[in-house]
Formats: structure tokens, C-alpha cells, sequence
């Protein structure tokens, strides 16, 4: 398998060249990291988050849309698929680094975190990333600092001339199109915290609504967790047969049934402080290659389209 941020690299190279058409602003910060505005001052797309959630997973996910209802309203879906879910989802689109520093905090996704390769994750599929360049996506509500640059770029170990920071805001079409392609990541995620290999996970495919842009990025919080969690569908196929398959949609949380932005005010917006369980798919179909197939959970039109303000 090549470098991931060496594929990634390549579609941004390709963001960067269709950036008019894309509805992108690129950007160099002091110290030459180059920022790509997928959806925080500019307006970005749905193409647009298309192609972010390719970078996101270095190109190892086809994505698309289609049109479905949410209770009877024509809205679209994202639909993705995956042949390396353990590559994919967990050691790139896998949202696991928290930046903070004295001008920018904002959370970052993507194959930079598979050269720190810290997280449990890349123990469990045994892989780490090296390489010259690195390609980090940020969601914040503002655009990355040279500070933060310059933080990522000693952690993944480049120069920050060598580092590449698409940026978007929750509260954008580009944001909601991201979080609706985060089904099967979550699937697959909650199978390896149960304790399941997830390099016995073969395929992971997902769908979920693309919620309506919120007006603050609290509300957006709250809508896109709520089209996964109400809306999303994921199908997995895996090796092997496993007793904890049940606990896999959010269905099994005992959150489950209560909007996302309630949640998150319990706790103060601490996301952290949010129980894991709950971020998950709604329904979840497993099927084991020569054994049984299960189907666990159910979709939440109602909320949802409370959620959405339909």
C-alpha cells in the first residue's frame, strides 16, 4: 500500500487546480503551509465535500450523492463505500486530532494522523505513515493559523512548506456533506472499541442525509450528529462471527432518541464528555462472509425532521 498522504496529495493537488470551479479559496500562511477554504469563508459545494471526503480517506472511498426523503421531503444523501476500512476510516478519516493553541482550536482529520500514529487505532491495524508531506483536514469555524501550521507540522515531523490544510466550518454545505459520509467510519469504529480485529473487517458502506446548513456551528453540531445518529445506514462485511454485534448502532445507547444539540448541552459542549455509544448509524446490517447476516437499529424520520426543521 503507497504512503496515504501521498494519495491524499494528489486529489489535493486536484482541488487546487479546479479551486474556480469548486467554489475553493487557496491560501499560503507564513511558512508556506498552503490552506485550502473548502467551506469557512468560502462557499465550497457539494462537489466540494465530495472531494474532501476523498482526501479525507486518501482516495480509498468512493463517494457520492443521491436523492432520498427525509419524511417525504426530497433532500440529498451521501453515499460511501470501502474495500480498506481499516486504512480508510480508522487511519485517516478517523476525526482524532484536537488542535489547540494560543489563535485556533478546530479538529483535524486525515492521513496526518497516521505519521503521529499515537491513537490506539494504528496499534490495532498495525500501520504508520512516512513521509515528507502531509495532508491534514481542519473543521473550525475559522480558518488555520500559522501557529497551528506550525504545531501540526512538528508532530507529523515536515516542514510546514510540506504541510496541506483544507479547512471547512461545520455550518457549511461542505461540513454537512462530511459528517453525512461518516457512517461507515463510525460503524467500524464502534466494532474496534467492542474489541472486534478490524482487520477482520472486509467492506464498509454507508449512507446518510446531507442536513440543512445551520445559522451557528452549535446548531450544525447538533443537525449533522443527528443525520447519522436518526438517518445514517451502514452495511459492513467481516470475518468473523462476534457477541457483541448488537451494540453496534446507536440504537443500543441509552442517548438514543434524544437530539443531538440536548445532548450536547448536558454537557456543556464538551464533546468529549458525550458517550461514546451514541455516535453510530441508526441501522447497521453485518454480514459475516460464510456465516450469519444481522440487522440491529431503526431510523428516527420524526426527530430528524424536527432536527431539520422540515
Amino acid at each position: 500500500m503507497d504512503s496515504l498522504n501521498r494519495m491524499a496529495l494528489e486529489l489535493v493537488d486536484e482541488a487546487i487546480d479546479f479551486a474556480d470551479e469548486l467554489d475553493l479559496i487557496v491560501s499560503e500562511l507564513d511558512g508556506e503551509t498552503t490552506v485550502l477554504d473548502f467551506g469557512v469563508e468560502a462557499e465550497g459545494g457539494l462537489e466540494a465535500g465530495l472531494l474532501l471526503v476523498e482526501i479525507q480517506t486518501a482516495g480509498l472511498a468512493t463517494v457520492q450523492t443521491r436523492m432520498d426523503e427525509v419524511g417525504g421531503v426530497p433532500m440529498p444523501f451521501v453515499e460511501f463505500s470501502t474495500d480498506q476500512p481499516a486504512l480508510s476510516v480508522l487511519c485517516s478519516q478517523k476525526a482524532g486530532w484536537e488542535l489547540g493553541v494560543e489563535d485556533f482550536e478546530g479538529l483535524g482529520s486525515g492521513p496526518a494522523r497516521a505519521l503521529v500514529a499515537e491513537e490506539e487505532e494504528f496499534a490495532r491495524v498495525g500501520y504508520e505513515d512516512v513521509l515528507d508531506f502531509a495532508v491534514l483536514t481542519v473543521e473550525s469555524e475559522d480558518l488555520p493559523t500559522a501557529s497551528a501550521a506550525r504545531q501540526v507540522a512538528e508532530l507529523a515531523e515536515v516542514d510546514t512548506g510540506a504541510l496541506f490544510l483544507p479547512a471547512f466550518s461545520t455550518a457549511s454545505l461542505v461540513g454537512s456533506v462530511n459528517m453525512a459520509a461518516r457512517g461507515a467510519e463510525l460503524a467500524v469504529f464502534r466494532l474496534s472499541e467492542l474489541g472486534y480485529d478490524p482487520l477482520d473487517i472486509v467492506t464498509a458502506s454507508a449512507s446518510a442525509p446531507v442536513a440543512p446548513v445551520a445559522g451557528s456551528e452549535e446548531a450544525a453540531i447538533g443537525r449533522t450528529n443527528d443525520a447519522l445518529a436518526y438517518g445514517g445506514r451502514a452495511h459492513v462485511v467481516v470475518r468473523e462471527e462476534f457477541d457483541r454485534f448488537s451494540e453496534v448502532a446507536s440504537t443500543a445507547s441509552e442517548e438514543y432518541g434524544r437530539p443531538f444539540a440536548e445532548i450536547f448541552e448536558d454537557v456543556d459542549w464538551e464533546l468529549y464528555d458525550v458517550p461514546e455509544s451514541i455516535f453510530a448509524p441508526a441501522q447497521v446490517t453485518i454480514d459475516v462472509l460464510g456465516g450469519g447476516t444481522y440487522h440491529y437499529g431503526q431510523r428516527n424520520e420524526e426527530l430528524l425532521t424536527d432536527s431539520f426543521g422540515l
